[in-house]
């Protein structure tokens, strides 16, 4: 399997960027049961306003993810911009029999998200100076975190469907999820975990334009009753970089999952249910 992935800066410190960055490229391999082999980097640099050493950090925090996953650096190739974007292609091997999608998922799963939501929230407060550090650090550890151990786990308890959480938000990949396996996902509101002071963010008017076009996009195919909060809803349309993934498993499964990650002390939480196909693709409870 093959992807590519690129995206621009989210944290001040390039090294930062370049980890996070890496990861985020890396999730759609893990994201299919794949296991990831080799990688180019992919650089945008603005050479005439930003030194080289800001570049040598990025690739040197891409190169750090890299070794973590044991991904093998192959090459790379390097474009002059106005705006530096750092990314890499990846190439991941996957047993043909054993490929995990998006597009099939069963009535009866159970749905887990395995990180927190709000990483595009507190990026956009960052660029407005008012994340808190523990936000910041909250965000930084989460993107730079590798789905690696998660999709393993999920190949092992014979996950039905999965998809990482990325730019359409929780809500448009469940869409996507749902639509291709004509069924109705039913997410419960209150079990969906976000990172520290997202809600407060929200609050303050920290919300990236990209939330609100996925918001825009998606409603048509949400049932949510007339009494939710508007606030509390947002998240789940938050772009997401390097987010989890959104796994659905049969009943027993999926309490097998939890209880190892669990003993493991890998994050996953229970979000929701797969149902047969209704009037909408997605119901919020």
């Amino acid at each position: 399997m093959e992807t590519a992935d690129i995206i621009t800066p989210l944290v001040d410190d390039p090294y930062t960027f370049g980890r996070i960055a890496a990861a985020n490229a890396i999730s759609d391999v893990y994201a299919m049961g794949g296991r990831p082999v080799t990688a180019m980097n992919l650089v945008f640099f603005p050479v005439c306003s930003m030194p080289g050493e800001v570049l040598r950090e990025v690739l040197a925090g891409g190169q750090s993810i890299l070794r973590e996953a044991g991904v093998c650096l192959v090459g790379g190739h390097t474009v002059e911009d106005e705006e530096l974007k750092y990314g890499l292609s990846v190439t991941g091997l996957v047993n043909p029999d054993r490929i995990i999608r998006n597009s099939t998922a069963r009535p009866g799963d159970v749905l887990l998200l395995t990180k927190p939501l709000g990483c595009g929230i507190i990026s956009t407060a960052i660029k407005g100076e008012m994340a808190s550090t523990e936000s910041v650090q909250d965000a930084v550890q989460w993107m730079t975190t590798l789905n690696r151990d998660a999709a393993k786990m999920m190949i092992e308890h014979q996950a039905s469907a999965a998809t990482d959480v990325t730019g359409f938000g929780l809500i448009g990949h469940a869409c996507e999820m749902a639509r291709g396996a004509a069924v109705t996902i039913r997410l419960e509101l209150a079990s969906i975990p976000l990172l520290s002071g997202v809600s407060g963010l929200v609050k303050d008017g920290m919300v990236p334009a990209g939330c609100y076009r996925n918001r825009d996009h998606y409603l048509p195919f949400l049932h949510i009753s007339e009494d939710m909060d508007e606030e509390r809803m947002l998240p789940l349309f938050d772009p997401q970089t390097s987010g989890g993934l959104l796994i659905a498993l049969a009943p027993d499964d999926a309490g097998r999952f939890i209880s190892e990650a669990e003993d493991k002390g890998i994050f996953t939480r229970k979000i929701g249910s797969v149902m047969p196909s209704g009037q909408f693709l997605i119901e919020i409870a």
